[in-house]
């Protein structure tokens, strides 16, 4: 796999973090699953009238175009809400490498945000709001897209349809989720239920702004904004390496289907919403 324009400290990073979490992927405490191949489920909690029936759609072209339409306006509204984040942020880093401190209220804001993202720091100056923008940044729409539709089987699994889980995230209390009928029995995990398409599209984006599994993500996005690039889901799908058991295949059948489905992923009625 090429990756292309990414520092050697990024490559360094990489052969560490995957060395690691070949050996410890099961010791994550993320809402994550290692794979996509547990699809059964011995709970049922149907959601109906919440998304389409995709299952019911036999053109494979409409129901691809009909799966991205259904999620894009989300997956934008929720990186308008990041996007939000990191200019605020950026504002306030320019404010104190200009000599102006942190006023209660940024002060205040800059915590709710560095707790959203799983940072935590004693004070805030500009070090430390650098690290924290390296969490607080938008994930390509269509990276989003296509790693949703490898995960669901284009909206047409259980755990999509019954607990608007899109990305295979897990949880890890008893009756938070659906049971894997696979799964094994020193295993506690279960599929983590939803209750709006939001909340499972900003579940997923705040795992990989957050966990440590996906420190690769987001040293190649960051180290692609240091070279004022603007990161692309062809460059990013390398960061989900830990994403799944598979690893290095998981990560070049995403790559596959993103070639393969660029068509589908051209939005025709563009509109970007509000944060």
């Amino acid at each position: 796999m090429k990756i292309g324009r990414i520092g050697s400290f990024t490559l360094a990073l990489a052969i560490v973090i995957c060395a690691v979490f070949s050996l410890r992927v099961w010791l994550i405490p993320a809402d994550n699953k290692p794979d996509t191949a547990v699809a059964l489920i011995t709970k049922n909690s149907p959601n109906p009238g919440l998304m389409p029936d995709f299952s019911a759609i036999n053109d494979v072209a409409a129901k691809k175009q009909a799966f991205f339409d259904f999620l894009r306006p989300t997956v934008r509204q929720q990186n308008a809400i990041i996007a939000d984040e990191r200019h605020f942020l950026e504002s306030s880093l320019a404010n104190l490498e200009n000599a102006h401190p942190l006023t209660e209220a940024e002060e205040f804001r800059i915590r709710k945000i560095a707790a959203k993202y799983q940072y935590s720091s004693k004070f805030y100056d500009a070090k430390t709001l650098t690290r924290l923008l390296k969490r607080v940044d938008v994930i390509p729409e269509a990276m989003v897209l296509i790693q949703a539709a490898n995960e669901t089987g284009w909206g047409s699994s259980r755990f999509a349809r019954e607990g608007l889980n899109f990305f295979g995230q897990w949880c890890f209390s008893s009756g938070c989720g659906l049971v894997p009928l696979s799964r094994n029995d020193n295993m506690n995990h279960e599929v983590k239920v939803f209750n709006t398409v939001e909340a499972s599209v900003a579940s997923y984006m705040r795992n990989l702004n957050s966990n440590a599994a996906y420190s690769l993500f987001r040293s190649i996005r960051a180290d692609l904004r240091s070279q004022n690039i603007e990161p692309e889901a062809e460059q990013l799908i390398y960061g989900l390496v830990n994403y799944s058991e598979r690893q290095e295949a998981y990560v070049d059948e995403l790559l596959d289907m993103l070639r393969h489905n660029e068509q589908f992923l051209v939005d025709t009625h563009a509109q970007t919403p509000a944060a």
